[in-house]
């Protein structure tokens, strides 16, 4: 460690920027163990290290403009999580390294060229968006094997949204469920499409991850308990709340890889020899206590199978 503190106290204070969709509460931005790892690594903020945040609150109108006010700084790397901030970095600069700390389907999206060797500016960690969602979906049928109608609340105007939501409807069928898509582009959309999640109409709601929707999970949460609709979500902490289901990677390790990467692209490394990484570690939380209010017994095998079942 004494090497590496040394050598980071030595250039020049470093600065990162980070571009965020959501808000600084968002339960899907992990900045402490992001700056954790860099501290491990030698960097400490006001001495060799200057982090500034810009956050678009849901607003994804306003992400050029932040993304010009980082590169206008300008910072040394900028930080992204989410698909549509890193577009919005991409398309500001060419030139400064950005970092995707969550990203759905880069390649899909045109961030980058392979996950081997990414090319251009961007290098980050995503996963297989589309494979994820499909595997909730499963796990929702087969811990609720009544569930038929599942209505799916998403971001039209985030990239991913829709190769999702074709790969759901074709599991679906598979499954005898049918999908009904429920979109929104800003958090008033919320109120109509809040809504629909009542029974009979369905009996689940998924909730596709994206910063602005994040914003509202606690809304849905809430809204499906008295609607006695099953909630889904890729984020533990609306199963703790009260939701039903949760599957996704680990977001705190993605954060941390996330740091490891910009710590190398400081050190010098650039991002286009960086391999994009890939989750490793995936959560399955089960909340038997709202299973329980909604008369709802889960099966044993499954329980066997979550990281942790919330009572």
């Amino acid at each position: 460690m004494a090497p590496r503190v040394v050598m980071a106290q030595e250039r020049k204070a470093a600065k990162v920027g980070f571009l965020l969709g959501g808000t600084p509460s968002s339960p899907a931005i992990h900045l402490d163990r992001f700056t954790e790892a860099l501290r491990e690594s030698g960097w400490s903020e006001g001495k060799n290290l200057t982090l500034e945040y810009r956050y678009a609150e849901g607003r994804y109108e306003r992400l050029p403009d932040l993304a010009r006010e980082l590169v206008n700084r300008p910072v040394d790397v900028i930080v992204t999580e989410g698909t549509p901030p890193a577009r919005a970095a991409k398309e500001a600069t060419s030139t400064i390294p950005i970092v995707m700390a969550t990203a759905a389907d880069p390649m899909g999206s045109d961030l980058v060229k392979g996950l081997a060797r990414p090319g251009g500016n961007i290098t980050g960690v995503s996963w297989f968006f589309a494979e994820i969602v499909t595997k909730r979906l499963e796990l929702l049928k087969e811990a609720a094997p009544q569930v038929a109608r599942v209505a799916v609340i998403y971001n039209a105007l985030n990239p991913i949204s829709e190769p999702a939501l074709a790969a759901m409807e074709s599991t679906g069928k598979t499954f005898k469920i049918r999908i009904q898509r429920l979109a929104v582009r800003a958090p008033s959309d919320f109120d109509a499409a809040l809504g629909a999640i009542t029974r009979p109409a369905v009996d689940a709601v998924i909730v596709l991850e994206d910063p602005m929707t994040h914003s509202q999970s606690q809304r849905v949460v809430d809204t499906a308990i008295k609607s006695k609709v099953l909630s889904v979500f890729g984020l533990s902490n609306f199963v703790v709340s009260g939701g039903f289901l949760s599957y996704g990677p680990d977001r705190r390790a993605l954060w941390r890889k996330a740091a490891l990467l910009t710590d190398k692209i400081l050190r010098g490394a650039k991002p286009a020899d960086l391999p994009i990484e890939q989750p490793t570690q995936f959560e399955l939380i089960i909340n038997t206590k709202t299973a329980k209010i909604f008369g709802l017994t889960v099966p044993h095998a499954f329980l066997l199978r979550a990281d942790q079942i919330v009572q």
